[in-house]
């Protein structure tokens, strides 16, 4: 890839060779476009002697490491990250290698950040996404603990809290976010049971029919009763020709989608600044969903919105 401040990306490479076999002579179309004979007679030759594809990026990586860490040695280190979770300053001296040597071992493999791995078993975690909108959707509840008029312990404090603000019960936050585009839908509702989740998969359905996502393949769940056992939710399935999926009990990992969306709601929804009443938080679940689906950056789809793996770019909203 070309870098920021590059004089010629691959459409400045084409110009150049067009202006070349014009005729023109290579020094004076190099001085027009700000770049050296020397840089342009190299795109010049790669053109003529592989074509387009002579213009394209390459890759700096030498064909060979002769100094390369024995592969032994790597090995050695990628088995103390994962049996001992240690770090590069202390693999280091274990080893005799730098820290920075075995940063970048730990980096090669995919395990420079103990994040990437399973904390009791030290496996690196499989991480997937589906290659279409509407092939898997990843379904969940959040419960959620009601906020009495007047506010609750972040408004007034705990100790006033617990003297008079006790029993109000709790809000159950549904929510559905498609594998592919990370696209998000949810509802908040009094309870968890079969109905409620059946009629709120069906409006999730139209939710996404109206982005673009007109069919859902595959809705994953994890074993709640309402999932497992519901004829409800199963012929909701069954409308929407969609097949229902488990997940391995004890397992949210497996539908980690969602999951971590519930973590993003709760740090920029629920608990994003104090309410002073149930409903007030209830009404702003509308604007955090615009801005997540919208605005929001998201890492796994290059910092773009999850928009914009439904909508053509620039018709964000």
């Amino acid at each position: 890839m070309s870098h920021r401040n590059a004089r010629l990306t691959i459409h400045g490479r084409r110009l150049l060779v067009e202006r070349v076999r014009s005729g023109r002579p290579v020094a004076h179309v190099a001085a027009e476009m700000g770049i050296s004979r020397t840089t342009a007679h190299k795109w010049v030759r790669r053109w003529r002697a592989e074509g387009e594809a002579g213009l394209r990026d390459r890759s700096s990586r030498p064909h060979t490491t002769p100094h390369r860490t024995a592969a032994e040695t790597e090995g050695r280190v990628c088995r103390l990250r994962k049996e001992r979770k240690l770090g590069p300053a202390r693999i280091g001296p274990i080893l005799g290698l730098p820290a920075s040597t075995v940063h970048r071992i730990l980096a090669r493999h995919g395990l420079n950040r103990l994040a990437f791995l399973d904390r009791p078993t030290g496996q690196v975690i499989r991480r997937y996404e589906r290659e279409r909108p509407g092939e898997l959707v990843h379904v969940d509840v959040k419960k959620l603990g009601r906020i009495p008029d007047g506010g609750g312990w972040r408004v007034l404090g705990r100790a006033e809290s617990r003297l008079t603000r006790t029993g109000v019960g709790f809000d159950y936050v549904h929510s559905a976010v498609d594998d592919h585009t990370r696209l998000a839908y949810s509802e908040v509702h009094h309870d968890e049971k079969a109905a409620t989740c059946a009629a709120f998969l069906s409006r999730a359905a139209t939710f996404f029919a109206a982005h673009g996502i007109d069919r859902i393949e595959r809705v994953l769940t994890d074993n709640a009763w309402s999932y497992r056992k519901s004829s409800l939710w199963k012929q909701a399935l069954a409308d929407l020709g969609a097949a229902g999926k488990l997940t391995r009990p004890y397992r949210p990992q497996t539908n980690g989608k969602v999951e971590r969306f519930n973590r993003t709601l709760l740090d920029e929804w629920a608990y994003q600044r104090p309410y002073t009443s149930n409903d007030q938080r209830t009404a702003a679940l509308a604007d955090f969903l615009h801005t997540y689906n919208y605005h929001r950056c998201h890492t796994a789809l290059g910092g773009q919105p999850p928009i914009s793996r439904v909508n053509p770019p620039g018709q964000y909203s």
